[in-house]
């Protein structure tokens, strides 16, 4: 997929992801609260955190490479490491071993990577 300065998919791609982020971490609150399983507490805080990074991110993809990679990973490793705790809760197994290992890894990257498109980036 290439991405362009006027491109507006990355824009919309990442808002709703945000938006998303935040209703899921309020629903996981909300039953962490009401006696929801242990792995809830920790899924919430984490889904509330990247939500407002994706609206930023909204704002800086179509400008650069590099922070659209970053995003992409964050979003990958947020829902392996998210989904792997939820589904230990659920279903009392994991998504696949290794998941939630493999998801903070994939957020790891993609926080980095969103530190280079910053470091690199220039103002016009």
């Amino acid at each position: 997929m290439q991405i362009r300065s006027d491109s507006q998919y990355p824009n919309i791609l990442f808002s709703t992801l945000a938006g998303l982020c935040g209703a899921l971490a309020i629903a996981a609150y909300a039953g962490a609260a009401h006696g929801g399983e242990n792995h809830l507490g920790n899924i919430a805080p984490l889904l509330l955190g990247h939500a407002p990074a994706f609206l930023v991110l909204s704002l800086i993809v179509p400008f650069s490479r590099t922070a659209y990679l970053g995003g992409a990973l964050l979003v990958i490793g947020l829902a392996l490491f998210c989904g792997d705790l939820f589904m230990r809760d659920m279903i009392g197994d994991r998504l696949f071993p290794m998941a939630a290992p493999t998801g903070g890894s994939l957020m790891i990257l993609g926080w980095l990577a969103v530190a280079v498109a910053g470091w690199f980036s220039r103002t016009k």
